[in-house]
């Protein structure tokens, strides 16, 4: 009878700290998406990439010959109301040929901005040194974690 109190005690004692470890753990885990929370504030998308921005800017130590090239490059990145965000509804409603001449149109949109971007950013990596290109080149890689990517071990 003994050994059976013991038991029942020691297996309600190990269950117990079992469930506190659990539920002091469940209370630290971080929110799993915390970016989702605020990705479609333009405010805050737009804080964003001024402080990524700002991280770069001092890692390059661009010199004062250098800050021209620096601004423009910034005004042609700088996020802008995101193209073809059109109503989701009304585009479902849309007959599929239609639809498609919609996408490709929006495709053609988004393209352009790219060139507009790669040719800004072809003029400003001009202006760098070796040096700051390898560096800039490390910080805008987009590796890890970048658009959906998986982190790298």
């Amino acid at each position: 009878m003994n050994i059976l109190r013991k038991s029942i005690i020691a297996g309600v004692t190990v269950l117990s700290l079992g469930s506190a470890a659990f539920a002091a753990h469940a209370e630290e885990a971080p929110p799993k998406h915390p970016y989702a929370a605020t990705k479609f504030d333009p405010a805050k998308r737009a804080e964003r990439f001024e402080q990524r921005q700002q991280k770069l800017h001092d890692a390059l130590k661009l010199n004062t010959s250098q800050e021209a090239a620096w601004k423009t490059y910034i005004a042609a990145i700088a996020p802008k109301q995101p193209a073809g965000h059109a109503d989701r509804v009304a585009f479902r409603e849309l007959p599929a040929p239609q639809r498609m001449e919609k996408w490709i149109e929006l495709s053609k949109t988004r393209l352009q901005q790219q060139e507009t971007r790669l040719s800004a950013l072809k003029t400003f990596y001009a202006t760098l040194s070796p040096a700051q290109q390898k560096v800039f080149d490390e910080q805008t890689a987009g590796g890890p974690n970048h658009r959906g990517m998986h982190r790298r071990g």
